[in-house]
């Protein structure tokens, strides 16, 4: 079946979408500057961590002197748009733009579910993306920063969220069925988990070379961790190259630029439901409220005196899970747990809630990254968090907390932050620095350079720092 495939950009004076005017990008590179496709899904004003990560970064490369244009989804203000994870045209798509801008590096943002991730419970080597075919045929150097990597422990956590999620929306339904539509349901629902469990054992390695696959058709790779760079690591299934494609290059943070400097004390008064007292330590949980997130564990947390919890979620755009919690008041009888709800926060406003708080709270049951805890550190707050790979990486450099995820081990990590709190901070203040944004897209733009001999760096007395050293 045939295709009509285009190029969208969002009209500046309606809301449906028009063509977009190839001819208008210039057909080759001007100025010495680079040209990057970037690449990704998801972007503002679509709420989520990747897209936010890729606006940051494309704005911050784009000042020190890029030629950059985006390719996302159509919610998303990008140049092109037009992508979408089920779009099996995703990939034509791309190569069709690469013809028409010619780009000097396409940078493609690798989050497999924005990419239409398809596991198959007996065929685990039909394992497929809708971008697979690009990497095939795209003959522009390719950099891919890498979102997603588990070990096999945390990849079979995903099947168990995902029931756990199921379970808690049919709960109310099978309530009021009868005996007999309840044994059904019961026995339906076993096998469906048994299926669901079955489909990410078989897949996982699939999974794994479907990522180092990525890899080898890449110039050149990206993580935020050792964590991740030791899984997804190509050497380990091509001995013969000489040095790693996997390049660390920590995820960005930094306060935003109309409220860098603001004092804690100013910063509580723009939130007037949060504790005034300097004497007062806040625990910030923030970012989407899904079962991954972990947060259950704060209903049932006991609260320390001179501590509350604050809690500002927002709706999975991409999803629409949202969890609720009900009990936030303390066991103490106390209001120490506050939910701001105030939805998806403005860069000011989500920089002024982090300085107005003293810590982060990351319960979280999965991740192999997390932006909600560079931003932490870009705002020169620890964090405490679930004792998850990723997390006891930065656990082991003194800039948080990584603790067993129950009530009484965070309730006792929030007593042993409060009484070593200067310690933390300065082990912090070494890290806050290597997570600005200039710094990040300067480390962006040498590994471009280092990748095609048609890109030229744009002149700059700024130093190049490298993050590869362990802090």
């Amino acid at each position: 079946m045939s295709a009509e495939i285009g190029y969208f950009t969002k009209s500046n004076n309606t809301d449906s979408t028009s063509e977009k005017n190839i001819s208008s990008v210039p057909q080759s590179s001007l100025f010495g500057k680079i040209r990057i496709l970037m690449v990704s899904p998801e972007y503002p004003p679509i709420n989520g961590g990747v897209g936010r990560y890729t606006h940051n970064l494309v704005n911050e490369l784009k000042r020190q002197g890029l030629e950059v244009y985006i390719a996302c989804d159509n919610r998303g203000k990008g140049d092109f748009v037009g992508l979408y994870p089920k779009n099996m045209h995703n990939f034509e798509i791309l190569l069709d733009l690469v013809n028409k801008i010619k780009p000097d590096v396409v940078h493609i943002q690798y989050e497999p579910g924005l990419y239409g991730l398809e596991l198959y419970s007996l065929r685990p080597n039909s394992i497929h993306t809708t971008i697979d075919s690009f990497y095939n045929k795209c003959k522009i150097p390719i950099v891919t920063t890498f979102h997603s990597e588990y070990n096999f422990r945390q990849w079979m956590r995903i099947p168990q969220i995902k029931i756990n999620k199921k379970e808690s929306l049919s709960n109310s339904e099978k309530s009021t069925s009868d005996k007999k539509s309840k044994l059904l349901s019961s026995l339906k629902d076993s096998l469906d988990n048994i299926n669901t469990y079955w489909k990410y054992i078989i897949n996982y390695e699939a999974f794994q070379n479907q990522n180092k696959e990525k890899l080898l058709k890449s110039n050149a790779g990206i993580v935020f961790s050792d964590y991740m760079k030791a899984i997804i690591d190509t050497k380990r299934i091509n001995k013969s190259q000489s040095s790693s494609k996997v390049k660390l290059l920590y995820h960005g943070a930094e306060p935003a630029a109309s409220i860098k400097g603001i004092s804690k004390k100013d910063a509580r008064a723009r939130f007037p439901s949060l504790p005034q007292s300097k004497k007062d330590r806040v625990a910030l949980a923030f970012g989407f409220m899904t079962v991954g997130k972990g947060w259950d564990i704060i209903e049932k947390m006991e609260v320390p005196d001179n501590w509350t919890i604050v809690i500002n979620s927002s709706v999975n755009h991409t999803t629409g899970e949202r969890i609720r919690l009900d009990n936030l008041t303390s066991a103490q009888g106390v209001n120490r747990k506050i939910n701001l709800s105030q939805d998806y926060l403005s860069e000011e406003d989500l920089s002024a809630l982090f300085f107005a708080s003293d810590a982060v709270l990351l319960p979280y049951k999965l991740t192999s990254g997390s932006g909600v805890m560079f931003d932490a550190l870009g705002h020169g707050i620890p964090f405490i968090a679930s004792d998850l790979p990723f997390f006891k990486e930065f656990a082991s450099k003194g800039l948080g907390i990584a603790t067993k995820r129950t009530p009484n081990a965070f309730t006792d990590a929030l007593l042993e932050l409060d009484n070593n709190y200067d310690k933390y901070q300065k082990a912090i203040e070494g890290i806050t620095k290597l997570l600005k944004w200039d710094i990040v897209a300067r480390n962006h733009i040498e590994l471009y350079n280092s990748i095609t001999s048609s890109a030229k760096i744009p002149a700059s007395n700024e130093p190049t720092i490298t993050v590869t050293k362990k802090i």
